[in-house]
């Protein structure tokens, strides 16, 4: 039994001021790791938002590369009207158009549909008009709306059908 701890003798004194250093060493050592962890969790906070931002300048960049096109053809339309050919302008806006729709689509851009009833998730009711038409029916769109993916970009602003207005009654006679 040569491996036993030796049990200290001593006035009791002497022994909490061993029991206390142990203690306050136990402390030390858990605000250490305490203080190491909280370094470690800032540092992977900064890490996650410098890598954020590199994904959104890369996503960025994606967009910027498939948009350069679009504006050549742009540029090729400009010189188009000042030349004055307006069969050439007219078929340069028309790619052009065709480029930059086809770019949205490929990127999960969509029109919004304003067909059918108002749903006032997705369009902007910028007036309300009698019409023959079912009340809250979208008659007539001003500015067309996108969504990207689940998401509303732009709000289509519309016009909804009103009820017809009431004819006036016919005055009372009175006799």
């Amino acid at each position: 039994m040569a491996d036993e701890t030796p049990v200290q003798q001593g006035e009791p004194e002497q022994q909490e001021t061993v029991a206390e250093s142990g203690d306050a060493e136990k402390l030390a050592a858990l605000e250490d790791r305490l203080l190491r962890l909280a370094a470690d969790f800032d540092n992977y906070k900064k890490r996650v938002a410098r890598e954020r931002q590199e994904l959104v300048t890369l996503a960025n960049e994606r967009l910027v590369k498939e948009l350069l096109p679009v504006l050549d053809d742009l540029e090729r339309a400009l010189v188009a009207a000042a030349e004055h050919e307006e069969a050439r302008l007219e078929e340069g806006v028309r790619l052009v158009h065709r480029a930059l729709e086809s770019l949205l689509e490929r990127n999960g851009v969509k029109e919004i549909d304003t067909d059918g009833a108002f749903d006032p998730h997705v369009h902007e009711a910028l007036l309300a008009q009698p019409s023959e038409a079912d009340e809250g029916t979208v008659i007539d769109v001003v500015q067309k709306g996108y969504t990207l993916g689940d998401r509303v970009v732009r709000p289509a602003r519309v016009v909804v059908a009103a009820p017809p207005p009431e004819p006036p009654a016919p005055p009372e006679e009175n006799g």
